[in-house]
């Protein structure tokens, strides 16, 4: 029984990576319990695990006495002479092996439990141990299972258990069973049972260690990654900065005909990536987050974190991105409210009848507009989230979807207008501060799923020229524009 006991938990204990060391010590203490239940607290044991042999020796130890007040500790002269079959005197002591049977089924059973809830516990506090540490690392594993109901992906890794929620998946990206897939640790939460390890392909930090992993100076301290802002799937903009005047940061991380930030892009899932050098100065540093559009003037205001940005007309809608990315994303990689204005006077401001949105709306919440007099786009979004729900009696979420539905329409007819006639309205323009540079430091990466290829600017001499880029959306919209004026 001793032999199975030992070698069933010396098992486990490999498997689950438990040191040795620390296996004797619960077996040591999970038996010592079983004997204080039989003898009683005061006895006197010594319990020795042999996990060479896979065998376990329960020694009681008992003082010999002449007269006994105390059985649990103390053994007559007689009793130990016919026990051991030797003659012993009052004041040595008496030690005899305790038999596994001497302590019944029941008390085996209950210590075989207490064993393998013991080891579990361990084997949770070693793998929160192990992914806590490891928050901010990339992790490889295979997909073992996918759910449906929640859109979750469980993803097997070192034989534990890691999750990749629907929130932290890139949405353009199928997966299926088997498939291999690199994540960030984003998370690690104690539960019940053993711990819960989020791991991430959205997260800023993912976009980092990829960074690190491509590119040898980032790795190596030599170029350092200021800042990231990102929207997976679609875009992300890095600012970066050399510790080394020999080194371009740029060109560095765009690597040889852009086959570096290639490697990172078709990770992502042809993810565009622009590529910015970081500056102290704030009003170069949001020029170069505009890129690829030109900057004329630029006005910060740093304690409200406010900057307005003048543009060129034919500049606008490059500026601004479709729906509204570009100028979204050199905000957060910045940290400043951008405001997109536009050469020439105040012109009011782009609107859209409220009618354009009636099949997502629905009939029945559509005439609740109109009854309440929306007529427009703009009536409804420039009106507060609190009156809306008061005035139609719609819950607070549904408020919060249709405004965020209706601000993104609007922001894609508003470029998609300034495309095709240049008539994007624009703010009042506010006093410039100063000119700026002509051109940004940038390199914008965009997929090719033919042939990779980068945009290098002629600041970046360490980077050969590559073949032109894949033109963008934006970039074909101008030349859309060029070639109406021609015919």
């Amino acid at each position: 029984m001793n032999h199975e006991i030992v070698e069933s938990f010396a098992s486990m204990a490999r498997e689950k990576g438990i040191d040795r060391d620390i296996l004797i010590g619960i077996i040591e203490d999970i038996f010592g319990m079983m004997v204080k239940k039989k003898y009683g607290l005061t006895a006197k044991y010594d319990i020795v695990v042999n996990m060479d042999k896979g065998d376990i020796e329960i020694y009681l130890e008992k003082d010999v006495v002449d007269e006994v007040t105390d059985p649990i500790t103390q053994i007559s002269v007689k009793d130990a002479k016919s026990r051991s079959g030797e003659t012993m005197s009052a004041g040595e002591e008496y030690v005899e092996i305790v038999p596994m049977v001497e302590f019944g089924r029941r008390l085996v059973i209950s210590a075989k439990q207490n064993l393998n809830q013991r080891i579990k516990e361990i084997e949770r506090e070693t793998i929160y141990n192990e992914y806590s540490t490891a928050v901010g690392e990339i992790v490889v594993g295979e997909i073992y299972q996918i759910r449906k109901g929640r859109g979750e992906i469980l993803v097997m890794h070192n034989k534990n258990e890691l999750i990749l929620p629907r929130s932290e998946q890139i949405y353009k990206e199928r997966y299926k069973k088997g498939d291999t897939i690199r994540a960030v640790v984003k998370e690690v939460r104690k539960g019940s049972g053993n711990p819960t390890v989020i791991i991430s392909r959205t997260d800023p930090q993912f976009l980092m260690r990829l960074f690190e992993i491509e590119i040898p100076e980032i790795y190596d301290g030599i170029i350092e990654i200021k800042r990231i802002a990102r929207e997976p799937g679609d875009r992300a903009k890095v600012a970066v900065q050399s510790h080394d005047e020999r080194i371009d940061a740029v060109g560095a991380c765009v690597g040889m005909k852009g086959v570096r930030i290639h490697a990172i892009v078709r990770e992502l899932n042809n993810e565009n990536i622009d590529v910015i050098n970081f500056s102290d100065d704030i009003s170069v540093f949001i020029q170069r987050a505009m890129a690829p559009a030109k900057v004329k003037e630029i006005n910060v205001e740093a304690e409200a974190k406010k900057a307005a940005v003048l543009f060129a007309q034919d500049q606008v809608s490059l500026a601004i991105g479709r729906g509204g990315q570009n100028v979204r994303l050199a905000s957060k990689l910045t940290g400043f409210d951008i405001q997109v204005l536009k050469e020439g006077g105040e012109e009011e401001e782009y609107d859209m009848d409220l009618s354009e949105f009636r099949e997502e709306l629905g009939d029945v919440l559509f005439h609740k507009f109109f009854d309440e007099g929306y007529e427009s786009v703009r009536d409804v979004i420039e009106t507060s989230k609190e009156e809306l729900v008061a005035t139609l009696g719609v819950e607070t979420q549904k408020i919060e979807e249709i405004l965020e539905m209706l601000k993104k329409g609007l922001e894609e007819a508003e470029v998609e207008n300034e495309e095709e006639n240049s008539g994007v309205p624009s703010a009042t323009t506010a006093a410039p501060a100063r000119l700026v540079e002509p051109a940004a430091t940038a390199v914008t990466v965009e997929a090719s799923p033919a042939e990779p290829s980068a945009e290098t600017p002629e600041s970046s001499p360490e980077v050969p020229a590559a073949p032109q880029p894949e033109v963008s959306g934006q970039d074909a919209s101008t030349d859309d524009e060029g070639q109406k004026e021609r015919e």
